[in-house]
């Protein structure tokens, strides 16, 4: 089992810095090879091979909470587009989309959706949905606390 460690920058090895500093000139094209990326950084190819699968920089991201939310809709053209307008209104993000196969002209929906911690437009968001045409049932399924 391998074991994963998070370290402040100050407590990364320098070596180890750079590889990092390495692979990011590899992705932009600043650089179009590793010779010139660790050329470039200062470390040898062998540093750069010997670690560049090893570290990767950890992106911290403040996320909302999730709440998911079915729904009932016509099987129509605009129908979906509207009710992602509906969440739109309210800089809501849209972190996963499910829609079952439509049966009679009816296609079932599951979103989830993140809103900031301090945000709760989940009520205002599940009224303007139901407002719109073809819009048949809306309910918050699951919400995280």
């Amino acid at each position: 089992m391998e074991k994963y460690y998070v370290l402040r920058e100050r407590a990364v090895p320098e070596v180890l810095l750079k590889v990092v500093e390495a692979k990011k000139l590899l992705e932009s094209g600043k650089v179009e090879s590793i010779q010139e990326a660790t050329e470039y950084v200062g470390i040898s190819r062998s540093s750069f091979y010997k670690y560049k699968d090893d570290i990767s920089i950890f992106h911290k991201k403040d996320t909302g909470k999730l709440t998911t939310v079915i729904l009932q809709v016509d099987d129509g053209p605009g129908i979906f587009l509207g009710v992602l307008n509906a969440i739109a209104e309210y800089k809501v993000n849209i972190v996963n989309i499910h829609q079952g196969i439509s049966v009679n002209g009816l296609a079932n929906l599951m979103l989830v959706l993140e809103a900031p911690e301090e945000a709760d437009y989940f009520p205002k968001i599940i009224e303007n949905i139901s407002k719109r045409d073809g819009v048949h049932y809306v309910k918050i399924l699951a919400k995280e606390n």
